[in-house]
């Protein structure tokens, strides 16, 4: 989101073991997401892939008490992603909490390292 994790207010979405639906399927999510300097959020969800790989949709939830308040308060995520073609990259939008462009990214070892302290 808005150009990543590291980057001046972007944000990642990191799922370890994550496969692409197949065509006209959804698969389930889950991972954690990487915004600010130190903030970690547990995060899951579903991503959705349309029947000719045109598009994809990614819905999460993402929790922690510390960043967005206690009483069981989430941040929700809608991500839309289109291609003009199945081998082509996806880009496209968040509708949700963090707002902005979205497109897939390589993990890098900084946003697989998941630090013990996170807030």
């Amino acid at each position: 989101m808005n150009g990543g994790f590291g980057t001046s207010g972007g944000t990642t979405f990191v799922a370890r073991n994550y496969t692409l639906p197949t065509e006209g399927k959804c698969t389930p999510w889950s991972g954690y997401t990487k915004t600010g300097a130190t903030v970690i959020l547990t995060t899951g969800g579903t991503s959705c892939l349309s029947s000719d790989s045109k598009a994809m949709t990614v819905s999460l939830s993402s929790a922690d008490p510390s960043y967005f308040g206690g009483g069981g308060a989430l941040g929700v995520d809608y991500i839309q992603l289109t291609r003009e073609a199945a081998t082509e990259p996806f880009t496209g939008q968040d509708s949700g909490y963090f707002t902005g462009s979205a497109e897939p990214v390589d993990c890098t070892s900084d946003l697989l390292t998941l630090p013990s302290y996170h807030d």
